[in-house]
């Protein structure tokens, strides 16, 4: 039977439709997942205020995580990745954000025990962000090398995209770093793509970022 030149047309302009619609929403997927948070100013040398105090001669990294942020999980897979190659030369910390008034179930969940489960991480929870606040630190996943003499040698995150795993100029710098041990030289940062670390009260009992 002959199809009616009319519902040809609005098949084909469905179909061209249905492509646009397709495409523009991988476009704002890919913006979003390359759109970095926000970043501030990380104090130079170790905070006095930081909490444990870094163990002394040893260089240390600290990641600063929403346990609620689907693209932090990424970010664990890095560091994951970052222990194995330091092979004991590291200390890593993991502090989850616990916002004022909430109990620790909302904070250790999931994320908190694949952090957990990474040899050589020690994970502790930020009891109203108090520690992210010390570190100048606003999204999920922005981690913060300092060398061995406590001076600040890389800010950023260790992951390219929001959620996305793999090699990176973040996790590479911090790789470099250790391979350089010992050598006096400037900071460098990388973007973070993670949810923000600040969390609205009307939002914390069910909110997932």
């Amino acid at each position: 039977m002959k199809v009616p030149a009319l519902s040809r047309g609005a098949w084909l302009l469905g179909g061209l439709l249905w492509l646009v619609a397709t495409a523009a929403g991988f476009a704002l997927l890919a913006r979003h997942a390359l759109t970095p948070g926000e970043t501030r100013e990380a104090p130079s040398s170790w905070p006095s205020s930081a909490h444990p105090p870094r163990a002394e001669g040893r260089p240390t990294l600290v990641m600063l995580a929403h346990p609620r942020c689907p693209c932090t999980r990424a970010s664990l897979g890095e560091l994951s990745v970052l222990m194995e190659h330091a092979r004991g030369q590291l200390d890593a910390r993991v502090l989850f954000l616990q916002p004022e008034g909430t109990s620790s179930d909302w904070t250790q969940g999931p994320l908190w025990r694949a952090a957990a489960a990474i040899p050589g991480v020690t994970v502790l929870a930020d009891m109203g962000g108090e520690q992210a606040r010390g570190f100048g630190v606003a999204t999920s996943g922005h981690s913060l090398f300092y060398d061995a003499a406590g001076r600040l040698r890389f800010s950023g995150g260790l992951t390219g995209a929001r959620g996305h795993r793999g090699d990176n100029p973040g996790r590479d710098a911090v790789e470099a770093l250790l391979r350089e041990a010992g050598r006096v030289g400037g900071s460098s940062e990388h973007a973070v793509y993670g949810c923000a670390l600040e969390e609205p009260p009307e939002a914390r009992a069910t909110n997932t970022p």
